[in-house]
């Protein structure tokens, strides 16, 4: 289905579904097709503007009332809204994006970066680092352990150097038992 018409199934408008494709909150594009054909469509619109903006520099040059505008980067990658079909499943991620926002009171942009903790470790280790520095985070198990290990470790040590020689110990008899009934 178009978007007009996804929209009105999750009961929100185009340009909010939009947003948040842009925000990285729907599926990919499935088709490499359609991935390829939006890629022509928007570099074609990529030389339109460098060529607007070669012209706006030279009216500037030339006494022209507004100033230049920067000359175009690398082309920016295609939109996924171009055309976009979307299927039952791209709808149900939509929605269930859209119920955590409300049950959390969270925004798109806000789920949109929880993704990307989970998604990229650099990000998520710095977003970590983060919560151990405010105190919202407790140091990772790991290093309790290890400090627990090397404690008994000494204290093992230490019990060795403490111990009378095996010789000098006194040996109970037998076991006990325990009482019969």
């Amino acid at each position: 289905m178009r978007i007009t018409e996804a929209a009105r199934r999750l009961d929100m408008t185009p340009r909010m579904l939009r947003y948040r494709e842009s925000l990285g909150l729907l599926p990919p594009l499935r088709s490499a097709a359609r991935r390829a054909a939006a890629g022509r469509v928007w570099a074609g619109r990529a030389g339109a503007s460098r060529a607007g903006a070669s012209r706006a520099g030279a009216g500037r040059a030339a006494g022209g009332r507004f100033p230049a505008q920067p000359a175009a980067g690398p082309a920016e990658p295609p939109r996924a809204g171009l055309h976009r079909q979307f299927t039952d499943a791209d709808l149900a991620a939509v929605a269930l994006g859209v119920s955590l926002e409300r049950r959390y009171d969270i925004s798109p942009v806000a789920l949109a970066f929880g993704i990307r903790v989970l998604a990229d470790p650099r990000v998520r280790a710095e977003v970590a680092d983060l919560g151990r520095r405010i105190g919202r985070i407790q140091p990772p198990p790991a290093r309790a352990l290890d400090f627990e290990q090397e404690r008994a470790q000494r204290l093992l040590r230490l019990g060795e150097i403490a111990a009378p020689p095996a010789a000098n110990r006194r040996v109970s008899p037998e076991p006990r038992r325990p009482p019969s009934r």
